[in-house]
Protein backbone atom coordinates (compact mmCIF):
# COMPACT_ATOMS: atom_id res chain seq x y z
CA UNK A 1 0.00 0.00 0.00
CA UNK A 2 1.47 3.37 -1.10
CA UNK A 3 2.01 6.14 1.50
CA UNK A 4 -0.77 7.89 0.46
CA UNK A 5 -3.55 5.27 1.18
CA UNK A 6 -2.00 4.94 4.93
CA UNK A 7 -3.32 7.29 7.37
CA UNK A 8 -1.40 8.22 10.87
CA UNK A 9 -3.29 9.19 13.95
CA UNK A 10 -4.60 12.99 13.48
CA UNK A 11 -1.58 14.00 15.49
CA UNK A 12 0.79 13.36 13.77
CA UNK A 13 1.53 14.36 9.94
CA UNK A 14 3.33 12.35 7.15
CA UNK A 15 4.87 13.55 3.82
CA UNK A 16 5.14 12.32 0.68
CA UNK A 17 8.81 12.84 -0.73
CA UNK A 18 9.80 12.88 -4.54
CA UNK A 19 12.35 9.88 -5.09
CA UNK A 20 15.89 11.51 -4.80
CA UNK A 21 18.24 9.55 -6.74
CA UNK A 22 21.49 8.39 -4.57
CA UNK A 23 24.11 11.46 -4.57
CA UNK A 24 26.67 9.26 -2.19
CA UNK A 25 27.82 5.77 -1.66
CA UNK A 26 26.46 4.86 1.82
CA UNK A 27 30.37 4.75 2.33
CA UNK A 28 14.90 -8.69 50.76
CA UNK A 29 11.98 -9.42 52.14
CA UNK A 30 8.83 -9.37 49.74
CA UNK A 31 7.53 -5.55 50.38
CA UNK A 32 3.91 -4.86 49.86
CA UNK A 33 2.73 -4.51 45.89
CA UNK A 34 2.28 -0.85 45.66
CA UNK A 35 -1.39 -0.04 44.18
CA UNK A 36 -1.13 1.63 40.84
CA UNK A 37 -3.68 5.26 39.64
CA UNK A 38 -4.24 4.09 36.32
CA UNK A 39 -4.95 7.19 34.08
CA UNK A 40 -7.45 7.29 31.58
CA UNK A 41 -7.40 6.19 28.22
CA UNK A 42 -7.66 8.90 25.61
CA UNK A 43 -10.55 8.47 22.56
CA UNK A 44 -8.01 9.04 19.73
CA UNK A 45 -6.39 6.47 18.30
CA UNK A 46 -3.05 5.39 19.63
CA UNK A 47 0.21 5.58 17.66
CA UNK A 48 1.69 2.31 16.76
CA UNK A 49 5.53 2.28 16.72
CA UNK A 50 8.68 0.13 16.97
CA UNK A 51 11.18 1.18 19.55
CA UNK A 52 15.02 0.89 18.06
CA UNK A 53 17.35 1.43 20.62
CA UNK A 54 21.01 0.98 21.64
CA UNK A 55 19.90 0.24 25.56
CA UNK A 56 23.18 -0.26 26.90
CA UNK A 57 25.06 2.62 25.80
CA UNK A 58 24.34 5.12 29.31
CA UNK A 59 21.13 5.89 30.61
CA UNK A 60 18.72 7.92 28.38
CA UNK A 61 17.25 4.84 26.04
CA UNK A 62 16.50 3.11 29.72
CA UNK A 63 14.22 6.00 30.51
CA UNK A 64 13.19 6.86 27.06
CA UNK A 65 11.82 3.15 27.19
CA UNK A 66 10.16 2.82 30.30
CA UNK A 67 8.69 6.01 29.72
CA UNK A 68 7.46 4.81 26.31
CA UNK A 69 5.93 1.42 27.81
CA UNK A 70 4.00 3.50 30.57
CA UNK A 71 2.18 5.83 27.92
CA UNK A 72 0.06 2.86 27.32
CA UNK A 73 -3.00 5.70 26.25
CA UNK A 74 -1.05 7.55 23.53
CA UNK A 75 1.31 4.28 22.16
CA UNK A 76 1.32 1.25 21.22
CA UNK A 77 4.64 -1.12 20.75
CA UNK A 78 4.98 -3.95 17.77
CA UNK A 79 8.43 -4.33 19.04
CA UNK A 80 11.47 -3.26 20.53
CA UNK A 81 14.14 -3.68 18.51
CA UNK A 82 18.19 -3.08 19.44
CA UNK A 83 21.45 -2.72 17.65
CA UNK A 84 25.29 -2.39 19.01
CA UNK A 85 27.09 1.44 19.77
CA UNK A 86 30.38 1.14 20.76
CA UNK A 87 30.62 2.51 24.39
CA UNK A 88 27.56 -0.41 25.39
CA UNK A 89 29.31 -3.36 24.14
CA UNK A 90 28.03 -6.41 21.53
CA UNK A 91 24.78 -7.21 21.09
CA UNK A 92 23.78 -9.43 24.10
CA UNK A 93 24.28 -6.19 26.59
CA UNK A 94 22.11 -3.83 24.45
CA UNK A 95 19.53 -6.57 24.43
CA UNK A 96 20.01 -7.57 28.23
CA UNK A 97 19.72 -4.07 29.68
CA UNK A 98 16.74 -3.34 27.40
CA UNK A 99 15.40 -6.66 28.95
CA UNK A 100 15.58 -5.32 32.58
CA UNK A 101 13.57 -2.31 31.77
CA UNK A 102 10.62 -4.43 30.14
CA UNK A 103 10.73 -6.92 32.84
CA UNK A 104 10.84 -3.91 35.70
CA UNK A 105 7.97 -2.64 33.60
CA UNK A 106 5.98 -6.32 33.47
CA UNK A 107 5.96 -6.44 29.63
CA UNK A 108 8.56 -8.59 28.58
CA UNK A 109 6.29 -11.61 27.77
CA UNK A 110 3.40 -8.86 26.10
CA UNK A 111 6.00 -6.78 24.02
CA UNK A 112 8.37 -8.41 21.38
CA UNK A 113 12.38 -7.73 22.03
CA UNK A 114 14.58 -8.57 19.01
CA UNK A 115 18.27 -8.28 17.82
CA UNK A 116 19.66 -6.34 15.27
CA UNK A 117 22.54 -5.11 13.97
CA UNK A 118 25.83 -5.79 15.78
CA UNK A 119 27.94 -4.36 13.42
CA UNK A 120 28.46 -1.23 10.78
CA UNK A 121 25.84 -0.71 7.31
CA UNK A 122 29.17 -1.09 4.86
CA UNK A 123 30.54 -4.26 6.45
CA UNK A 124 27.08 -5.74 6.81
CA UNK A 125 26.56 -4.20 2.97
CA UNK A 126 29.88 -5.90 1.89
CA UNK A 127 29.01 -8.85 3.31
CA UNK A 128 25.43 -9.02 2.00
CA UNK A 129 23.23 -11.88 1.67
CA UNK A 130 19.49 -10.70 2.03
CA UNK A 131 18.86 -14.29 3.47
CA UNK A 132 21.26 -14.20 6.40
CA UNK A 133 22.91 -11.03 7.43
CA UNK A 134 23.54 -9.45 10.69
CA UNK A 135 20.50 -8.35 12.27
CA UNK A 136 17.97 -9.84 10.42
CA UNK A 137 15.73 -10.77 13.14
CA UNK A 138 15.46 -7.42 14.23
CA UNK A 139 15.52 -5.61 10.71
CA UNK A 140 12.94 -8.69 9.14
CA UNK A 141 10.53 -7.92 12.01
CA UNK A 142 10.35 -3.84 11.14
CA UNK A 143 9.97 -5.04 7.65
CA UNK A 144 7.01 -7.30 8.02
CA UNK A 145 5.47 -4.81 10.85
CA UNK A 146 5.29 -2.10 8.40
CA UNK A 147 3.68 -4.25 6.27
CA UNK A 148 0.96 -5.36 8.23
CA UNK A 149 0.10 -2.37 10.01
CA UNK A 150 0.96 1.91 9.92
CA UNK A 151 3.68 2.37 12.57
CA UNK A 152 6.27 4.85 13.07
CA UNK A 153 10.25 3.89 13.76
CA UNK A 154 11.57 5.67 16.82
CA UNK A 155 15.28 5.38 16.64
CA UNK A 156 17.48 6.23 19.79
CA UNK A 157 20.77 4.73 18.27
CA UNK A 158 22.62 4.86 15.52
CA UNK A 159 20.57 4.12 12.02
CA UNK A 160 22.20 0.84 10.95
CA UNK A 161 18.98 -1.35 11.25
CA UNK A 162 16.55 1.71 9.45
CA UNK A 163 19.19 1.45 6.40
CA UNK A 164 19.47 -2.29 6.56
CA UNK A 165 15.37 -2.64 6.02
CA UNK A 166 15.65 -0.62 3.28
CA UNK A 167 19.26 -1.97 1.75
CA UNK A 168 16.37 -5.26 1.84
CA UNK A 169 13.28 -3.57 0.41
CA UNK A 170 13.19 -0.08 -1.00
CA UNK A 171 9.42 -0.34 -0.54
CA UNK A 172 10.09 -0.05 3.38
CA UNK A 173 10.29 4.26 2.60
CA UNK A 174 6.50 4.20 1.56
CA UNK A 175 5.24 2.45 4.73
CA UNK A 176 6.89 4.56 7.57
CA UNK A 177 8.03 7.77 8.73
CA UNK A 178 11.37 7.34 11.42
CA UNK A 179 11.97 9.87 14.28
CA UNK A 180 15.60 9.68 15.05
CA UNK A 181 17.16 11.02 18.44
CA UNK A 182 20.42 12.19 16.51
CA UNK A 183 23.19 14.72 15.35
CA UNK A 184 24.50 18.39 16.22
CA UNK A 185 23.31 19.44 12.67
CA UNK A 186 24.22 22.10 11.95
CA UNK A 187 27.54 21.11 13.49
CA UNK A 188 29.14 17.81 13.41
CA UNK A 189 30.12 15.35 15.90
CA UNK A 190 27.21 13.50 17.90
CA UNK A 191 27.15 10.03 19.00
CA UNK A 192 24.87 8.46 17.25
CA UNK A 193 25.20 9.71 13.70
CA UNK A 194 29.67 8.81 14.37
CA UNK A 195 28.49 5.38 15.40
CA UNK A 196 27.50 5.05 11.62
CA UNK A 197 27.84 8.17 9.58
CA UNK A 198 27.27 5.59 6.36
CA UNK A 199 23.95 4.36 7.84
CA UNK A 200 22.46 7.95 8.60
CA UNK A 201 23.85 9.30 4.65
CA UNK A 202 22.23 6.26 3.34
CA UNK A 203 18.92 7.34 4.87
CA UNK A 204 18.89 10.71 4.13
CA UNK A 205 19.58 10.18 0.91
CA UNK A 206 16.51 7.74 0.32
CA UNK A 207 13.06 9.17 0.25
CA UNK A 208 11.66 7.62 3.75
CA UNK A 209 10.05 10.13 5.76
CA UNK A 210 12.75 11.53 8.42
CA UNK A 211 12.61 13.45 11.51
CA UNK A 212 15.71 14.79 12.93
CA UNK A 213 15.44 15.13 16.85
CA UNK A 214 18.40 17.12 17.36
CA UNK A 215 21.07 16.45 20.31
CA UNK A 216 23.82 19.92 20.12
CA UNK A 217 25.87 19.37 22.89
CA UNK A 218 25.87 22.67 25.02
CA UNK A 219 23.42 24.09 23.31
CA UNK A 220 20.09 25.14 24.69
CA UNK A 221 18.01 24.67 21.56
CA UNK A 222 18.75 20.59 21.55
CA UNK A 223 17.92 17.86 23.89
CA UNK A 224 21.33 18.30 25.55
CA UNK A 225 18.74 20.53 27.47
CA UNK A 226 16.66 18.24 28.82
CA UNK A 227 18.56 17.56 31.56
CA UNK A 228 18.46 16.12 35.47
CA UNK A 229 20.53 16.38 38.18
CA UNK A 230 21.58 13.45 40.68
CA UNK A 231 19.74 14.98 43.28
CA UNK A 232 16.73 15.11 41.73
CA UNK A 233 16.68 11.86 40.60
CA UNK A 234 17.39 10.68 44.21
CA UNK A 235 14.39 12.88 45.37
CA UNK A 236 12.00 12.03 42.78
CA UNK A 237 12.60 8.35 41.38
CA UNK A 238 12.50 6.21 44.27
CA UNK A 239 9.70 3.40 44.05
CA UNK A 240 7.97 5.11 41.15
CA UNK A 241 6.72 2.21 38.74
CA UNK A 242 4.98 -0.66 39.33
CA UNK A 243 6.02 -3.33 41.08
CA UNK A 244 7.92 -5.87 39.08
CA UNK A 245 7.23 -9.59 39.52
CA UNK A 246 10.31 -11.05 39.70
CA UNK A 247 13.71 -9.31 41.36
CA UNK A 248 15.58 -7.73 38.48
CA UNK A 249 19.43 -7.98 38.94
CA UNK A 250 20.88 -4.67 37.50
CA UNK A 251 23.66 -3.78 35.21
CA UNK A 252 25.94 -2.86 37.90
CA UNK A 253 24.86 -5.46 40.41
CA UNK A 254 21.88 -5.36 43.02
CA UNK A 255 18.45 -6.32 42.79
CA UNK A 256 15.51 -4.02 41.65
CA UNK A 257 11.57 -4.23 42.13
CA UNK A 258 10.74 -0.78 40.21
CA UNK A 259 12.22 0.87 37.19
CA UNK A 260 12.72 4.33 39.61
CA UNK A 261 14.77 1.95 42.18
CA UNK A 262 16.93 1.20 39.03
CA UNK A 263 16.91 4.65 37.77
CA UNK A 264 18.81 5.78 41.12
CA UNK A 265 21.71 2.84 40.39
CA UNK A 266 22.06 3.66 36.95
CA UNK A 267 22.86 7.79 38.14
CA UNK A 268 25.01 6.31 40.58
CA UNK A 269 27.30 4.77 37.46
CA UNK A 270 27.47 8.27 35.09
CA UNK A 271 29.98 10.80 34.77
CA UNK A 272 27.96 14.81 34.96
CA UNK A 273 28.76 17.77 33.27
CA UNK A 274 27.83 21.56 34.05
CA UNK A 275 26.87 23.88 36.87
CA UNK A 276 24.86 22.17 38.54
CA UNK A 277 26.19 18.89 37.34
CA UNK A 278 23.54 17.11 35.41
CA UNK A 279 22.87 14.47 32.60
CA UNK A 280 20.29 15.16 29.67
CA UNK A 281 17.73 12.29 28.85
CA UNK A 282 18.50 12.94 25.30
CA UNK A 283 16.43 9.75 23.66
CA UNK A 284 13.16 10.45 25.96
CA UNK A 285 12.57 13.71 24.14
CA UNK A 286 12.11 11.70 21.23
CA UNK A 287 9.08 10.11 22.43
CA UNK A 288 7.43 13.08 24.11
CA UNK A 289 7.36 15.28 20.70
CA UNK A 290 5.58 12.13 19.44
CA UNK A 291 3.53 12.61 22.36
CA UNK A 292 2.57 15.94 22.45
CA UNK A 293 3.92 17.69 19.10
CA UNK A 294 3.97 21.37 21.20
CA UNK A 295 7.14 20.65 23.46
CA UNK A 296 9.32 21.24 20.48
CA UNK A 297 9.56 23.59 17.44
CA UNK A 298 10.01 21.54 14.10
CA UNK A 299 10.85 22.82 10.81
CA UNK A 300 11.43 21.51 7.78
CA UNK A 301 14.60 21.58 5.31
CA UNK A 302 16.12 20.06 2.04
CA UNK A 303 18.07 16.94 3.11
CA UNK A 304 21.82 17.64 4.05
CA UNK A 305 24.38 14.87 4.04
CA UNK A 306 27.67 14.68 6.18
CA UNK A 307 30.96 14.47 4.55
CA UNK A 308 34.35 14.32 6.14
CA UNK A 309 32.33 15.24 9.83
CA UNK A 310 31.11 18.39 8.01
CA UNK A 311 27.10 19.14 6.97
CA UNK A 312 26.81 19.74 3.56
CA UNK A 313 23.76 21.57 2.62
CA UNK A 314 21.60 20.89 -0.37
CA UNK A 315 19.17 23.94 -0.76
CA UNK A 316 17.99 22.72 -4.24
CA UNK A 317 16.99 19.08 -2.85
CA UNK A 318 13.59 18.09 -3.57
CA UNK A 319 13.83 16.06 -0.53
CA UNK A 320 12.92 17.31 2.64
CA UNK A 321 13.43 16.18 6.52
CA UNK A 322 12.15 17.52 9.54
CA UNK A 323 14.27 19.38 12.37
CA UNK A 324 13.33 19.76 15.97
CA UNK A 325 14.30 21.72 18.39
CA UNK A 326 13.75 24.15 21.54
CA UNK A 327 11.94 21.70 23.83
CA UNK A 328 10.32 22.28 26.45
CA UNK A 329 12.27 20.91 29.36
CA UNK A 330 9.82 21.37 32.14
CA UNK A 331 7.04 20.04 30.62
CA UNK A 332 8.80 17.08 29.20
CA UNK A 333 10.40 16.44 32.77
CA UNK A 334 6.76 16.74 34.27
CA UNK A 335 5.21 14.44 32.08
CA UNK A 336 8.40 12.00 32.62
CA UNK A 337 7.56 11.88 36.23
CA UNK A 338 3.64 11.76 36.33
CA UNK A 339 3.88 9.04 33.52
CA UNK A 340 5.92 6.89 36.52
CA UNK A 341 3.58 7.81 38.67
CA UNK A 342 0.42 7.10 37.39
CA UNK A 343 1.42 4.25 34.11
CA UNK A 344 -0.54 2.92 31.56
CA UNK A 345 1.15 0.01 30.39
CA UNK A 346 1.03 -0.14 26.50
CA UNK A 347 -0.37 -2.68 24.35
CA UNK A 348 0.42 -4.49 21.26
Amino acid sequence: MSIGQRQFSPIFSIFIFGILSLTICGCADKKEEKKIIAKPLKTSSKLKVIFDSDANNELDDQHALAYLLFNGDTFEVDAVTVNATYNGGDIQGHYDEALRVMKLCNLNDKVTLLKGANGNFIDISNAWNPENYDGQEGVDRILEATKKDTLVIIAVGKLTNIALALKKDPSFAERTKIVWLGSNYPEPGEYNQDNDTIAMNYVLNSNIPFEMVTVRYGKPSGTDAVKVTKEEINRKMPGLGPTSIEPVTGRHGGEFKTFGDYSVSLFEYIDYHGDPPSRPLFDMVAVAILKNESWGERKMIPAPVLINNEWIERPDNKRKIAVWENFKKEEILEDFYSSLKNPVPVTK
